[in-house]
């Protein structure tokens, strides 16, 4: 049943919207203090195995998450995998074994698994097109919103306590949350829903899979420069400019999610208005990404304003071209019911990118320098580019069908 009421509207979308905030706020904030945590447990390769393990169970978890949403309540869902987020969180708060938070934080990483598949399906099941364009850019937004607000609370906890205070702030954040949510998430009529089941379905043509895998190397390469680069940046910022750490922390925290926010709203301007094919304007901001690694590399080392904010242009463009290929590409595939699976799938090849890059700057920042590193991101950024280009017509005949 679809919302036509314009409160009803709006209250669905802030309550989507403050979830994920809130849970990016319980994923990230390990990431937002890394640096300090590796001062504690013994070097970045060692403090980045708790991110980069929960990225890979995030990923894992997506395809079951996707798969599940499309059988069971996204309500019920969601408010499972923040009771385990919870717990995760106020959890590594007391530990200092590397190895032991990595595994409790990859936990972590499978509770949030349970989160994104299902609130497109409450989306799709809920809105008609244009509406759920309208409320997938202002949902985005929420990454935004939380990163801010991550890195304002690790800042502070650096500052002023220690990181570990942070994870428990973040902890009574997720339950506060977790209580709104099962309180006022609606329940789908899963027999009478308005996107097609797996059962009455049309059978999967040779271009649906195909496309797909082309899809998925898009959203690789997306999310190793979109996380890479947003979790190693304070450090770059820290060890470049030689700032304290908390400095470092705050200014990139500012920056980077008021350039996402910024990029996502020109990003769907752009789509909206002027390139509707989802392939070329995720390439456009794939080129402008690029273009600002470009810049960073030519003024790294001059202003530590500078550099971030080129830094913040980088990430920025990626949630641009994260909200486009994880958004506004499912709802292509509702005509064969598989709608949160997909969205769980295309999820899940961000964090493949994330887990890699992750781990993977921090030894190749390590062994080369971080002025190798800002060009390796260019060539990411150039490589997701030509894909988009080179199968923009495919796609495009993909959805015309």
């Amino acid at each position: 049943m679809k919302l036509t009421d314009g409160k009803k509207i709006r209250n669905f979308t802030l309550l989507l919207t403050c979830m994920y905030m809130v849970s990016y706020i319980t994923r990230i904030n390990y990431g937002a203090v890394i640096s300090e945590i590796a001062t504690d447990v013994g070097g970045k390769d060692l403090a980045s195995l708790a991110v980069t393990g929960s990225f890979v169970t995030y990923g894992a978890g997506q395809l079951i998450s996707g798969y599940m949403g499309d059988k069971i309540q996204a309500r019920y869902l969601v408010f499972a995998g923040f009771l385990l987020t919870i717990a995760m969180n106020f959890t590594v708060s007391f530990l200092s074994n590397p190895i032991i938070m990595a595994v409790v934080w990859s936990v972590n990483g499978f509770a949030q698994a349970f989160m994104w598949p299902p609130v497109v399906k409450l989306m799709t099941e809920f809105l008609d097109g244009n509406n759920y364009k309208k409320t997938t850019v202002i949902v985005s937004y929420g990454a935004s919103f939380g990163t801010m607000a991550t890195y304002l609370i690790s800042s502070l906890c650096v500052g002023v306590f220690s990181w570990r205070a942070m994870f428990v702030i973040c902890a009574a954040i997720g339950l506060l949350m977790a209580v709104i949510w099962i309180k006022h998430c609606p329940l789908m009529d899963m027999k009478g829903s308005s996107v097609q089941t797996s059962e009455d379905a049309p059978k999967v043509k040779f271009g649906f899979p195909f496309i797909i895998l082309v899809v998925m190397p898009i959203i690789v390469l997306q999310g190793a420069l979109r996380d890479g680069v947003q979790t190693w940046m304070p450090e770059f910022i820290k060890s470049t400019f030689e700032l304290k750490g908390f400095l470092a922390i705050l200014l990139t925290g500012l920056a980077l999610p008021l350039f996402s926010i910024l990029s996502m709203r020109v990003t769907s301007k752009l789509y909206q208005s002027k390139i509707t094919n989802e392939f070329l304007c995720a390439g456009t901001m794939l080129g402008i990404g690029m273009l600002s690694s470009g810049a960073l590399f030519v003024c790294n080392g001059f202003n530590p304003v500078i550099s971030t904010i080129f830094g913040a242009m980088l990430t920025g463009c990626m949630h641009g071209v994260n909200m486009i290929m994880v958004c506004m590409v499912p709802p292509h595939f509702g005509k064969y019911g598989r709608i949160s699976l997909i969205s769980g799938v295309l999820n899940a090849c961000t964090y493949v990118g994330s887990a890699l890059s992750t781990y993977g700057i921090a030894k190749f920042s390590e062994n080369f320098g971080w002025n190798n590193t800002i060009l390796l991101w260019a060539g990411i950024a150039l490589a997701g580019l030509l894909i988009c280009v080179i199968f923009a017509k495919s796609w495009r005949n993909f959805t015309r069908e």
